[in-house]
């Protein structure tokens, strides 16, 4: 089975959240972050933490999850009361960019190169590697654009696939 069709999106019937996380640039931080959701069942479905550029003593995490509403709620007001978390919020239902990135490998003989390189042009994708028998696609958007393009591709042998998780800001002035 490729890897590709090892990737389901989110279940509709399960609510996907969006959380934000301030933290103080420290370790075992994230060990702790991580301890809250698992000790209440949640499954944290993409993790993406990144250092404040400005002062380094502060990094944001990007969590996505999916779970009961009150549960989270829960999880939320364990966070807030770390020593070393700032704050917490979750984004669902704000107005919000979001965005991902996703690197595919894949094993194709040059007769496959057009219909491969048509995909990807139409999702705006990038070919960033060439090899004799292969090919690295790098693609930036939605999660949903991400998926059906994955899709698209199954019809391929994809080796390898590899998934940033998602990341977003809020839009306007306020602070994410």
């Amino acid at each position: 089975m490729s890897v590709a069709a090892q990737i389901t999106p989110l279940s509709p019937a399960v609510p996907a959240h969006t959380l934000s996380i301030l933290v103080r640039n420290k370790p075992g931080v994230l060990v702790r972050v991580a301890l809250v959701f698992a000790r209440r069942g949640y499954n944290i479905e993409s993790l993406v933490v990144s250092a404040d550029v400005a002062n380094g003593e502060f990094s944001r995490m990007t969590i996505t999850c999916s779970g009961d509403p009150e549960t989270l709620d829960q999880i939320i007001k364990q966070l807030t009361k770390l020593i070393d978390v700032v704050h917490a919020i979750d984004h669902t239902g704000q107005s919000v960019y979001e965005t991902e990135v996703a690197l595919v490998k894949l094993k194709c003989k040059v007769a496959e190169r057009t219909e491969i390189l048509q995909i990807a042009e139409l999702y705006t994708a990038k070919v960033v590697d060439y090899g004799v028998d292969s090919l690295i696609v790098r693609i930036v958007g939605a999660a949903e654009k991400i998926d059906v393009f994955l899709s698209l591709l199954r019809n391929f042998q994809v080796v390898e696939l590899v998934r940033s998780g998602k990341i977003l800001m809020t839009r306007g002035l306020a602070t994410t």
